[in-house]
């Protein structure tokens, strides 16, 4: 019995000692402005950086296929994708962290499509952003006077609440040498109401960029995320999407056809589409079962 209790106050010890960092200073701060600062052991471990992903031998690869999946943020277990929607004292939405993040050239490949063709500078994204626009007003202002006051042009951009989904591409391959069926995620896309149609009767959601997603593993690893179910131990955003911490629907995977979408070949019919997206999903997971299976 006195073991069982030595034991169970070592476990305490070290669940403390994990999560006193993640208390961003609160209960140690003498006045309000050092509330949210970093204490040293964060520091420390944001210096350690993401875990580097392993090298893979493209030999050792049996199997591989590529995967689009969407992710809508009205479904609970990617509400942490979504909210806050303004930035508190720790937190701030995926979608400023992505803004800032690429506005600041901490994430620099960022790219137009998927296929990581066509890659967008600031000037790009910038465009993208933030729309303006000049009242009817000022219009009229203009072919009388020849000039626009500036109290008649305003400006509109993409806020956290224009965020509908995420889309994620990402690659499922089975590793000979470990023998097991693994996932790699290769790029992150927010999908925005787009800036030309916002505001407007019929306003259409797009795929605003594309992440190459190993650029931005820094940028989330050093970012946290609420965890509901006990908000002292923080989780960052790389380590969710690695996990594989949401919900996810296949909408697309790489085929003979260009890799066109699952609606492209099961037209008009959402339930049929969602049965052929479930039966990738199986087909792929029967593959680690069948290698053991002789």
């Amino acid at each position: 019995m006195k073991n069982f209790k030595n034991l169970f106050f070592t476990v305490c010890a070290i669940v403390v000692t994990g999560v006193s960092f993640a208390q961003n200073n609160i209960l140690n701060a003498r006045m309000a402005a050092e509330i949210g600062d970093e204490s040293i052991e964060e520091i420390y471990a944001k210096a350690d950086g993401p875990i580097p992903y392993e090298y893979v031998n493209d030999r050792d690869i049996i199997f591989q296929k590529k995967v689009w999946e969407v992710l809508p943020l009205d479904q609970r277990q990617n509400l942490v994708y979504y909210f806050p929607l303004e930035e508190t004292i720790d937190r701030k939405p995926l979608w400023n962290v992505l803004k800032d993040a690429v506005m600041n050239k901490k994430i620099n490949e960022v790219y137009e499509d998927e296929n990581f063709k066509f890659k967008l500078n600031i000037k790009d994204l910038e465009s993208k952003f933030v729309r303006t626009d000049t009242a009817e007003a000022g219009k009229e202002q203009y072919m009388l006077e020849g000039k626009i006051d500036r109290q008649y042009i305003y400006t509109t951009e993409i806020r956290p609440t224009d965020v509908k989904e995420y889309r994620t591409m990402g690659m499922w391959y089975l590793d000979r040498n470990a023998g097991e069926l693994k996932y790699r995620l290769l790029a992150l896309a927010p999908v925005v109401t787009d800036i030309a149609t916002k505001g407007e009767d019929f306003e259409q959601a797009v795929p605003l960029f594309w992440i190459f997603f190993p650029d931005a593993r820094e940028t989330l690893y050093n970012t946290y995320a609420f965890n509901e179910k006990n908000p002292a131990m923080k989780m960052n955003f790389d380590y969710l999407f690695n996990a594989r911490k949401f919900s996810g629907t296949i909408y697309k995977t790489d085929n003979i056809y260009g890799d066109r979408n699952i609606s492209e070949y099961v037209q008009g019919n959402a339930m049929m589409q969602l049965l052929e997206a479930e039966r990738v999903k199986e087909s792929i997971r029967d593959l680690e079962d069948d290698l053991w299976n002789y």
